[in-house]
């Protein structure tokens, strides 16, 4: 039987998510518990891998298993067998032929800015800090100009190994509440460290060091050397996966929570009438 599980993660302990032979990782932890429920050995596939100190508001994840268990001993049961920053939101049964990874049509990330003259305790690990001042309506101008599909070749790290730097963006929103700056963004998949790139991109634009126009630049650059630092991964969150309707998995109440546009693509996908 194939189960899918929705996971929630705080990454700051662990060296990503992929399993390592001398580091602690997500996957690590996550089938450790699910081999005490399952009493023999389970390999779970994620939906999109996560860097060292990067977090999961809902990571997607199956496995396969021959022991009959209820749900619940999957998800509390598997709760139990967890640390305390790795969480079960949910579970159920797999469709035929679901994935988490191939089946999957969109991923969503969210990035967290802390905007403040001094660093904050509470969230320590959880948010990238900037003390300089940032203006988000200029970062979410310049933003707009990744929408679409482009070369993400300036915004991808040196070393990525996707065959392709083309890449479908549906949604990116800068937006403030507070002393945050968040950016949520959407696309069909992600270049390795694109999301920590073009957030390190839109920080510059944001406090006044690159003008608005900068994507724009570098998108037709096509020049990693020329765009701005990597940004941090503690600010970094898998926020969710999106997959066709005829699978019908649950979405975590973190989708309620998304900016407008955020919230028109999200109904957009679900009623088929973009382009995904």
């Amino acid at each position: 039987m194939r189960i899918i599980l929705g996971i929630e993660y705080n990454g700051s302990a662990y060296y990503g998510w992929q399993a390592q032979a001398h580091a602690c990782s997500v996957q690590q932890v996550l089938e450790q518990a699910l081999s005490n429920i399952a009493q023999h050995p389970v390999t779970v596939l994620c939906a999109g891998r996560t860097d060292s100190g990067v977090h999961a508001l809902e990571q997607v994840v199956h496995f396969d298993s021959s022991a009959e268990r209820p749900l619940q001993a999957w998800h509390l049961g598997g709760n139990s067998h967890l640390p305390n920053d790795v969480r079960i939101l949910w579970a159920q049964p797999a469709p035929a032929g679901f994935h988490a990874r191939y089946s999957a049509i969109a991923r969503y990330y969210r990035y967290i800015i802390s905007n403040r003259a001094t660093q904050s305790a509470l969230l320590y690990q959880q948010t990238t800090w900037c003390p300089q001042p940032l203006d988000a309506e200029k970062m979410h101008q310049a933003a707009q100009a990744l929408l679409g599909e482009h070369d993400f070749t300036s915004f991808r790290a040196q070393g990525c190994q996707s065959k392709s730097p083309r890449r479908m963006l549906y949604f990116i929103t800068v937006y403030r509440q507070g002393d945050q700056v968040i950016m949520d963004i959407s696309a069909n998949a992600f270049l390795h460290h694109m999301v920590r790139n073009i957030a390190g991109v839109l920080m510059e634009i944001g406090m006044g060091k690159q003008p608005v126009t900068w994507t724009q630049f570098l998108l037709a650059a096509k020049d990693r050397k020329l765009a701005a630092r990597t940004a941090p991964p503690q600010g970094l969150y898998l926020g969710g996966v999106y997959y066709p309707k005829q699978f019908g998995l649950v979405k975590n109440p973190v989708f309620a929570q998304l900016p407008d546009d955020a919230k028109r693509f999200d109904d957009g996908w679900a009623n088929k009438s973009i382009g995904l």
